[in-house]
């Protein structure tokens, strides 16, 4: 399939080459409406559905966060292995593939309940509650798998491949739009289940999810040099059309990329920060009642943290054409530190909160970057997929793990400090480590 795409099917419905203006920036268009399509199997989409699970299929809220957390991390499992069809394939079939399975699934669990019905009667030896929980497990394995990892994987993959000297510049839009489309995305959800309740609205974005597939068949497209194209639109006739473009050492495979040491620093720096706001996120409400806030203090942090996000997101993306990442991580890192040692303190004064916002705020927009902009920079395109997806891998079961390690923590101790606290030495540690993270495949400047 992968020949046939890139291959006979690869100037159908057009050719890129021909496209009045470099195409790269419709790729970019292409990739934001990728990412958001993988709403629905990011937990920020999954969240709205979650009290109308527990209601209508009368679970404890304990069971479904089961259900979630073990689809998560078997999805985590999964997602390196569809880097590597990823690399074989490319990037239509692949996303073609992921929108429509997603699609199917969306619809599945929107008649979860007359099938967990259906099923007990198939199997009544079984408990149904068990019957309940395996079932709702695969349909979030299959959304956090397709929606989460491969989606998001393959489309941010895309647009980095269709930029070199420009890339940071790339994913400086990239990450803007994305940012709000994902801030706006609950109101959105929200109004879909008031006017068509949990089931329509579900089937309603899977329904658009499948029609997302012929848009990925007609607009995707993947390596430039494919096309006799160059990344940021550079005109070369001397150049090679299985060339992509960009001025690297070599070209990394995954196993290569593992045996450096900058990869391990920024790879578990990135899961760290992923464990950390994942369950922050998961837990807002309660940590914010345990320092003495209410509820609205506790939501109200994420608009201003956002705002501090996109800030810091754009201009360091744009500075990431011409600085050395280990910059980047080390200010990420210290995001993390600051925001982590803010919720330490988080009863000390309304100041702490400020610092936690603007620490949040940093980190978050340095993950955006370092997320995107790393791989591909360090390690070439050509096994960019095996790359990314190893390291979304554990990006994913690290925010699978994240709520657990920190509800266990309240459940022994009735605060969140001894997991905070183990994060800070966790981070401290990367960020003495970092030092040392020189970019690999960094060319040099005349």
């Amino acid at each position: 399939m992968g020949q046939v795409f890139q291959g006979g099917f690869k100037n159908i419905p057009f050719s890129p080459a021909k496209w009045p203006f470099f195409y790269g920036w419709i790729i970019i268009f292409a990739g934001i409406l990728g990412i958001l399509m993988s709403i629905p199997g990011q937990t920020i989409g999954v969240s709205v559905f979650t009290d109308h699970l527990i209601s209508a299929l009368e679970i404890s809220r304990v069971n479904l966060s089961s259900a979630y957390m073990i689809g998560t991390i078997l999805s985590g499992f999964c997602i390196p292995y569809a880097g590597k069809i990823y690399d074989r394939y490319g990037v239509r079939p692949v996303v073609m593939s992921a929108g429509f399975l997603m699609g199917l699934t969306l619809i599945y669990l929107s008649r979860i309940t007359d099938i967990a019905s259906f099923t007990s009667g198939l199997f009544s030896l079984i408990d149904p509650s068990v019957i309940i929980l395996l079932l709702l497990t695969a349909g979030f394995f299959s959304i956090r798998f397709f929606g989460q990892g491969v989606l998001t994987m393959a489309s941010r993959n895309m647009v980095m491949k269709w930029f070199g000297e420009k890339r940071g510049f790339a994913n400086a839009i990239l990450g803007i739009t994305i940012s709000f489309g994902f801030s706006f995305s609950p109101q959105v959800i929200d109004m879909l289940i008031r006017n068509f309740t949990w089931q329509g609205a579900w089937q309603l974005l899977g329904l658009v999810s499948v029609v997302f597939v012929m848009f990925a068949f007609i607009f995707f497209r993947d390596n430039p040099g494919i096309y006799g194209l160059l990344p940021d639109g550079k005109k070369d006739k001397k150049q090679k059309k299985d060339d992509p473009g960009i001025p690297l050492i070599k070209e990394y495979t995954l196993k290569e990329a593992r045996s450096t040491y900058s990869f391990w620093i920024f790879n578990l720096s990135l899961a760290l920060q992923a464990l950390y706001i994942t369950a922050f996120t998961f837990h807002v409400i309660s940590i914010f009642e345990v320092n003495g806030y209410d509820h609205r203090a506790a939501i109200t942090i994420f608009l201003p943290a956002s705002i501090v996000a996109v800030f810091f997101h754009f201009f360091g993306s744009w500075l990431s054409d011409y600085l050395k990442l280990k910059y980047f991580l080390l200010l990420q890192i210290a995001g993390m530190v600051i925001s982590m040692s803010a919720l330490l303190f988080l009863d000390f004064s309304p100041v702490i909160r400020l610092i936690l916002i603007f620490g949040k705020g940093i980190m978050q927009g340095m993950f955006g970057i370092l997320s995107a902009v790393t791989w591909p920079k360090f390690f070439g395109v050509k096994h960019l997929g095996a790359i990314s997806g190893y390291s979304m891998g554990w990006l994913v079961i690290s925010s699978a793990l994240g709520p657990f390690i920190f509800s266990l923590s309240f459940r022994l101790t009735g605060q969140y400090d001894i997991a905070t606290g183990a994060c800070i030495i966790i981070a401290l540690v990367l960020f003495i480590l970092g030092f040392k993270a020189e970019d690999v495949n960094r060319p040099k400047v005349d």
